[in-house]
């Protein structure tokens, strides 16, 4: 049996890597150390913050105090036959002046004919209507959002995740229901007691 000679294919060479690849462990050491530097050396920019606010008290917060609206508040308030002036009144114990916004009141048309009592509510001339310039009718974004360029509120709402998102921004009080009467939360005199 005659062994056959193997030959060598032309121009077969064995593959290497580049010196300079990004797939070698110490390149990509690298190249993290360079990002980070990079990210170091960026401007940090904070937000700007209110000049009404000293510390976490909001000296913008005077009567008549402005308080938003949200859909659940007044449908809230029906169920618990609260009236909503008087009762803030209490609350606050100065004059307030309800706001409503168009993504509220597109809110409570959309939910139709069950909630005609509300929108009703909404409709009364003690409110104040506010125009929204923004696109979409989402009521919770256009609250946050109201609230963070003007810290010159107070927000009325039962819905908890909304009050989480407002808690975060500083010098915002909060308006909720509980045991069939308002509360007040982080205004800086507090309010009627619960």
């Amino acid at each position: 049996m005659v062994r056959v000679k193997k030959t060598r294919k032309f121009a077969a060479v064995k593959r290497m890597l580049n010196p300079n690849d990004i797939r070698l462990k110490e390149n990509q050491v690298k190249q993290q150390k360079k990002e980070e530097a990079e990210k170091e050396k960026a401007a940090k920019r904070a937000p700007q913050i209110a000049s009404s606010l000293f510390l976490q008290h909001n000296t913008a917060l005077v009567p008549p105090y402005r308080v938003l609206i949200d859909t659940n508040f007044i449908n809230f308030s029906l169920q618990n036959k609260l009236e909503l002036v008087s009762g803030m009144m209490d609350c606050l114990y100065a004059k307030c002046i309800p706001c409503v916004t168009d993504c509220v009141m597109a809110e409570l048309e959309k939910l139709g004919h069950r909630y005609r009592v509300a929108l009703r509510v909404a409709r009364d001339p003690r409110f104040e209507r506010l125009t929204c310039t923004h696109s979409g009718t989402y009521a919770d974004d256009c609250l946050v959002q109201r609230v963070t360029a003007h810290k010159s509120y107070v927000v009325a709402t039962c819905d908890r995740e909304l009050r989480r998102r407002i808690r975060k921004i500083p010098g915002v009080p909060l308006m909720y229901i509980v045991r069939r009467r308002y509360a007040i939360e982080r205004l800086p005199d507090q309010g009627a007691p619960v």
